[in-house]
């Protein structure tokens, strides 16, 4: 069992940053964290992952750049550095966690079998 309680989300005009957090408890072993989000009426779309391990790391093509995910292995948490935010960023967005596992890195929602509770970013025009 892995317990995620996502921080950090916020309103922002465009063009500034914000810095999200997830607090991870439980097994984090061969587990992989991903940053989703989802605006209103859309599906939940994968941004950014990390492999907790060994720390490699993945983005959505249209936040390369601009995002950066990183873990903190004695915290153990995962953060989601967001810089040059623009007003289709808004969303909310959610950490997830898939455990146990050493594939190619899922990007879809439903192969994540724990989420934290979603963060509203907002960002401005």
């Amino acid at each position: 069992q892995v317990q995620l309680v996502e921080s950090g989300g916020g309103l922002v005009q465009a063009g500034g940053s914000l810095r999200l957090s997830c607090a991870a408890s439980g097994r984090t072993f061969s587990t992989v964290v991903g940053w989703f989000r989802q605006a209103p009426g859309k599906e939940r779309d994968f941004v950014a992952g990390i492999r907790w391990h060994e720390g490699s790391t993945y983005y959505k093509d249209s936040v390369k750049g601009r995002f950066t995910i990183s873990r903190d292995n004695a915290m153990n948490m995962v953060d989601l550095q967001m810089n040059s935010l623009k007003p289709e960023d808004t969303a909310v967005y959610y950490c997830a966690a898939k455990t146990n596992y050493v594939g190619v890195f899922p990007t879809i929602a439903s192969q994540y079998d724990f989420w934290g509770q979603g963060t509203q970013v907002t960002v401005s025009s």
